[in-house]
């Protein structure tokens, strides 16, 4: 049940922490024509992570085809660098709020969506008892959409606060 608890989340803030990561030469580059990275080797990514196209991109390490690459491909196709690599140096976001003003809060939850108002995803397991939260599963070019809850001691959760965009840098 959503309950009306006060959270003036017009405050919600980010700070992006960027990292390092390494790049190669057109590992972006999937599909003919080779030689520049292009549409069709969006597509090509796009087709490799959701399993219509066998896995042989090299983007985020061997055989992985997720979002994550997707996202890469479509940076390097927009002019951008092709940043490849896993496990290098992890991006993080960080975000704060200013503390609800309701008398009973018990903590806080994180939501995060990679679409505009959402579906949102909770990102935290147990509640959060500050005013801040370390997203650590952020990944380099995309495009993250917060949203943050209120909970109060009889577990009532709050509506969501205004919605914070990130946009986690390619080094």
């Amino acid at each position: 049940m959503k309950r009306s608890i006060y959270l003036p989340a017009c405050f919600l803030s980010l700070i992006l922490f960027p990292s390092l990561a390494w790049s190669q030469i057109n590992a972006c580059d999937l599909a003919a024509p080779y030689g520049n990275i292009d549409a069709a080797d969006v597509q090509a990514a796009i087709n490799m992570a959701i399993g219509a196209l066998t896995c042989t991109a090299n983007i985020s390490g061997t055989g992985v085809c997720n979002i994550a690459v997707v996202q890469r491909d479509i940076n390097a196709a927009l002019g951008g660098a092709c940043v490849t690599g896993y496990g290098a140096v992890p991006h993080s976001v960080t975000l704060n709020w200013v503390a609800s003003t309701s008398s009973n809060i018990a903590g806080y939850n994180v939501y995060r969506a990679m679409t505009s108002g959402g579906p949102y995803t909770k990102t935290n397991t147990s509640l959060i008892t500050t005013t801040s939260y370390v997203d650590t599963s952020a990944q380099a070019g995309i495009i993250y959409y917060y949203v943050v809850t209120a909970v109060d001691t009889s577990n009532n959760e709050s509506i969501n606060s205004n919605e914070a965009q990130a946009t986690v840098p390619i080094p």
